[in-house]
């Protein structure tokens, strides 16, 4: 298949559970043609001729690990490179306040955490002060003139905030590590329970959130300061893990109601009118990818058509694409010989149509 992902009419072979007439429905499946065992780990669709993908490829080969930054121009993907000797290793969180101006995180092969800056033409290693071996970073935010990257050091959650030469470094109170940040909330967990970080009056605040023994949260969505979702799961043991997602009115975190699964949740995004998509992997239907859609409080699970050969596909991270109606999310496929191979997913309302 080609690298194009352009959105054709949907394969009646796309179903979900149940169907609403208006749900979104599996489109195309594809890939950004990363190098072998390679896998995307975070998207951001700056436009919908703008999207942005990053993770790692030769995942198994500690001397081959590289990390991996690819660019959809609205016909295809290319390749965009990390102009760094010391090179990156896996990439996990991308933002961007333009197209000239987007920021990547991730690991370093040098031991220290990775923050690059670029845009199509490639992109710089940017060394902030006050980072060390050790620390690990996981997600990132960009606004103009502030960039807030989140991660851990040590036992606790680790914040760095700043811009051009200027950065600073700030541990949390609380144990634990941040897998995500969103217009000043980071979403993370303890080790036993979900944390919600907000920056409120210059200081970042740990936030009341519902007691959820073994719950963790590994993304955030914020569409203004009364609404946001955050999503995640609950470790109940040994491969038993049920979904989690928390919505923020402006006043407090409230669990919402899900439909039953053993799902694993791991990306969010919204369309900044209380419509909400997670991407993730469910283990009990493995081989086909998995979305998750919640509007007004109610939620469907909406499932894309397994492809002979794939043992899996799990799901990292989704984005949606402003005037498209549609979103994209990326992850990994398994095959039957356990090699992984990156995925691109779309998926949108079964009306929808579009030139290749």
């Amino acid at each position: 298949m080609a690298t194009s992902v352009a959105l054709t009419q949907a394969s009646p072979a796309a179903h979900a559970d149940p169907r609403p007439a208006t749900i979104e429905a599996w489109q195309e499946s594809t890939s950004v043609r990363l190098q072998a065992d390679g896998s995307l780990s975070d998207v951001l669709a700056v436009s919908a001729n703008d999207v942005w993908a990053v993770g790692q490829q030769e995942i198994w080969d500690v001397w081959k690990n590289r990390g991996a930054i690819r660019h959809w121009n609205g016909k295809s993907w290319a390749e965009v490179p990390v102009r760094d000797a010391t090179a990156a290793g896996n990439l996990r969180g991308l933002a961007a306040t333009s197209a000239s101006d987007v920021w990547a995180v991730g690991d370093g092969h040098d031991g220290l955490p990775y923050l690059a800056h670029g845009d199509a033409t490639g992109f710089d290693r940017v060394r902030p002060q006050g980072l060390r071996a050790g620390d690990w970073l996981g997600g990132v935010d960009a606004k103009q003139g502030r960039i807030v990257a989140v991660g851990s050091r040590e036992k606790n959650g680790l914040i760095l905030t700043g811009h051009g030469a200027s950065w600073t470094v700030h541990e949390t109170k609380e144990k634990g590590a941040l897998y995500a940040v969103a217009d000043g909330f980071a979403v993370g967990d303890t080790g036993t329970a979900p944390l919600i970080v907000h920056h409120s009056g210059n200081a970042w605040k740990s936030m009341p959130v519902p007691s959820i023994p073994g719950g963790y949260l590994r993304d955030v969505h914020v569409d203004s300061s009364k609404r946001a979702v955050a999503v995640g799961g609950v470790y109940h043991g040994p491969g038993d893990i049920t979904p989690l997602v928390l919505t923020w009115n402006g006043k407090r975190w409230r669990e919402q109601r899900l439909p039953r699964s053993e799902a694993r949740l791991y990306g969010v995004t919204g369309d900044g009118k209380g419509r909400y998509w997670m991407a993730g992997y469910d283990p009990s239907r493995a081989g086909e990818p998995f979305m998750m859609r919640c509007e007004k409080g109610d939620c469907e699970v909406i499932r894309g058509r397994a492809k002979h050969g794939r043992s899996s596909v799990r799901l990292q991270a989704v984005a949606y694409l402003a005037g498209k109606g549609a979103v994209w999310a990326v992850g990994h496929a398994v095959d039957t010989a356990d090699r992984y191979t990156d995925v691109v997913e779309a998926f949108a309302p079964e009306t929808t149509t579009s030139k290749s």
